[in-house]
């Protein structure tokens, strides 16, 4: 979901319905639904709410064509995205490391 925020255009509103749409075009083999992504959105509003004690880097409000989100066009929104998707994939490569060694090792 976060790489695929990443790219959402900057400074759009922009369909929840159309983002995950998206999402189940791209990754055919998973199933996203609104509120999994919504529930991701609203983290990732979180983390930049406290990083940056404002709430205009990633806006998710209800529209007139239902949910939307609309990410802030400023040069501190790449590089904040970066470091979320880095951390994220640190934190699932490090949950499938603990697994294949605890669960791994049982006959």
């Amino acid at each position: 979901i976060v790489h695929l925020v990443a790219r959402l255009p900057r400074g759009q509103v922009v369909r929840l319905r159309d983002v995950v749409d998206r999402l189940n075009a791209d990754y055919v083999d998973w199933s996203f639904s609104r509120p999994v992504v919504a529930a991701a959105l609203i983290q990732l509003q979180a983390n930049w709410m406290t990083d940056y004690r404002n709430a205009s880097g990633i806006v998710l409000e209800e529209g007139e064509r239902g949910a939307v989100v609309t990410i802030e066009d400023s040069t501190r929104v790449d590089p904040w995205i970066v470091r979320q998707a880095d951390r994220i994939a640190d934190e699932c490569r490090e949950r499938l490391r603990t697994f294949a060694l605890e669960e791994g090792a049982r006959p």
